[in-house]
This record gives structure tokens, sequence and C-alpha cells, in this order.
């Protein structure tokens, strides 16, 4: 089975992700339609009103994360 999973995310999309590491604040997030799309990519879940990560999500952040850094170098 392979794992590699490869998105390509906008800069905002970025942002909403690593929102998530943490929990929200006020059961919210600012961009509701962010959300929207990474649930859409099965990156995020909503439970009970409140979106999380999904593993997936997870992975694509810690992958990504590297490319992103080499992007602003």
């Amino acid at each position: 089975m392979n794992d590699d999973f490869d998105f390509e995310l906008s800069p905002d999309q970025w942002a909403a992700l690593r929102t998530l590491r943490n929990p929200v604040v006020n059961n919210r997030l600012s961009k509701a339609y962010l959300v929207d799309s990474l649930v859409k990519l099965g990156l995020v879940v909503i439970d009970d009103g409140v979106p999380a990560m999904t593993p997936m999500g997870r992975k694509v952040l810690v992958r990504g994360s590297c490319r992103l850094l080499d992007l602003a170098a």
C-alpha cells in the first residue's frame, strides 16, 4: 500500500491546517470555507461541530512543512 499523499494546498489552507494542531478557540475558525475544503480532501473531520485534523491531515502537515520551508528560502 502506498501512503504517499501529495496535496497542493493554498497558503490559507496550510494556515487553517496548522491552526487545527491546537484546540480551536470558541470552537470556531475564522474562515469556515477553508475548513470545508480541508474536509473535502479528507484532512479534517467535523466532530460535534468542532473541526479536528485526521491522521492523514497530520501526515500532510508534517510532510508539507518541509516543503513550505524550502519555498520560503
